[in-house]
């Protein structure tokens, strides 16, 4: 029977046993190790169910594939339904020094059949015959650590159950990672953060902050408020104030025009629902920032068990939707004029997140405003997770073997070349739809799209397997600089265009 006291226990001595793991073998090229990777977001169902084809999401972590160019590393890969091989072809190709029948002999890909809305985790859980093949897989339990999108209970569970550790956050410190925790751990430390109230549990706190916030700044025109556990922007919704004096601001005011003057970003989910779920979930209300010039950079970091932090990334994100609090792309690296300051903010956030026991990899959201000739920057919330700008830079640095130099903000490989790269989620079309795979990379071959080796530049393809039924995939640009990365993307949209075209004559 389950007994979280001793799962608890359980996991803290794997996460002890991690320690030793990654001194001895985690950097070593050559060390004999099996990385499974559980590529599911468990994160709440309502919301991922307004995400157009979420359950190819899982395919973002095929990046991960590119860690068999270690010639002695296992992988094993879950999912809820089986990929593609012309899918897992089409990434093995890419490794370089390493044959493909060499690869695959190294890869173990297992499925649970099951494409219902339950995260991965659960349906892995629920089939104890998986649990026993994905061990069988494991030449030792001692040399192998799991990898997730997202660690919850859930994933603690698997971990103690598999009697392997897992490189990420003990579920218990969570509480960092949803929009409440950052903003508290901001204003511990000082960091800048847009005004506003967190730890908020009913629609009643939330009328009273929003009446707060005008109170306090008469002048402004929108709040955010936004879900614990939201991602991706589903889970906000935006207040519009309609009066520019303190009549708007009455309490009884607010109370009778909310569900009017309240925007919902996911499309799908109505006011009662959205109050409802934010009771359950708990949230904030903070000013929304507004200025002529504004962008909203992030800061990927990482812990490492034996307790160093380091700065892995910087984007400036695409945000698009209502009061763009939706996740659409990122350029990589952000820009120079403000990302070391970023940088060395985000380093501090970090350095508080190792005090506290986290682990593994995380980004910090911001705004940016520029006042004149300077840039304000305003911390937004901490993703104890992988996100969107994740694999896109993990398919860099496989590919070109650099790192970013976030002292200088730029990236740098070893023959001293820098490159930049464009990356999305969200390329869509209806005229994309009944595209396979094969005709994706056949399209792209053709012209000449594809990534080169030779040239280490180019276009990257992933979640393919949306493309067919929902004509959706996604892609990262790499180019030399961040204007001919953008040029692929604008040519590689250009090109499906008029292929897709071309088929419907």
């Amino acid at each position: 029977m389950f007994n979280q006291a001793d799962t608890d226990y359980q996991f803290a001595v794997l996460q002890q046993r991690f320690i030793s793991h990654y001194k001895e073998i985690f950097s070593n090229d050559l060390a004999k190790k099996t990385v499974i990777i559980i590529p599911g977001l468990t994160l709440d169902k309502e919301i991922l169910e307004t995400i157009n084809g979420i359950e190819h999401y899982e395919e973002r972590m095929l990046c991960m594939l590119m860690l068999l160019r270690m010639p002695h590393t296992r992988l094993i890969y879950i999912s809820s339904v089986p990929i593609d091989n012309s899918i897992i072809d089409y990434y093995l190709h890419m490794l370089p020094g390493i044959s493909n029948k060499d690869a695959h002999e190294r890869l173990t890909l297992l499925s649970c059949y099951d494409a219902s809305g339950k995260s991965l985790t659960e349906k892995i859980l629920e089939r104890p015959r998986l649990l026993k093949r994905i061990l069988e897989h494991v030449d030792d339990p001692a040399m192998a650590h799991i990898s997730c999108f997202n660690v919850t209970d859930l994933e603690k569970r698997l971990s103690v159950l598999l009697n392997i550790p897992l490189y990420g956050t003990d579920p218990s410190l969570l509480y960092f990672g949803t929009k409440s925790g950052s903003k508290k751990l901001f204003k511990k430390i000082g960091i800048n953060t847009p005004a506003g109230f967190e730890d908020l549990k009913t629609e009643e706190e939330i009328i009273h902050s929003l009446a707060a916030l005008k109170k306090n700044n008469p002048l402004l025109k929108k709040a955010v408020i936004k879900m614990n556990d939201g991602f991706s922007g589903e889970g906000n919704a935006i207040y519009y104030y309609e009066n520019n004096n303190m009549e708007d601001c009455t309490e009884t005011m607010i109370e009778n025009n909310l569900p009017r003057r309240l925007k919902i970003i996911a499309s799908h989910i109505h006011y009662w629902q959205f109050i409802d779920k934010f009771e359950s979930m708990g949230g904030i209300v903070e000013e929304f920032i507004d200025a002529e010039t504004i962008t909203s950079p992030s800061v990927q970091c990482r812990i490492n068990p034996l307790g160093n932090t380091d700065i892995i990334s910087t984007h400036d994100q695409l945000l698009g939707g209502e009061g763009n609090q939706v996740f659409l792309g990122a350029s990589f690296p952000a820009n120079n004029e403000y990302s070391r300051e970023l940088a060395t903010q985000s380093k501090h956030i970090a350095e508080e997140l190792l005090n506290e026991g986290v682990l593994g990899r995380f980004s910090i959201d911001f705004l940016s405003v520029k006042k004149e000739e300077k840039w304000e920057h305003y911390a937004i919330e901490i993703n104890l997770r992988k996100g969107g700008t994740t694999h896109p830079f993990l398919m860099l640095q496989f590919l070109t073997g650099g790192k970013y130099e976030w002292q200088e903000g730029i990236y740098k490989m070893p023959n001293g070349e820098t490159r930049c790269y464009f990356a999305t989620d969200n390329v869509a079309s209806d005229r994309y739809k009944g595209l396979t795979p094969y005709d994706l990379v056949h399209i792209a071959v053709s012209n000449g799209l594809l990534y080169k080796d030779a040239t280490q530049s180019g276009v990257m393809f992933h979640m393919i397997g949306a493309l067919s039924q929902y004509g959706k995939l996604g892609l990262v640009c790499i180019g030399a600089t961040a204007e001919e990365a953008k040029s692929f993307y604008y040519q590689t949209i250009e090109v499906l265009d008029k292929e897709c075209i071309m088929e419907t004559i």
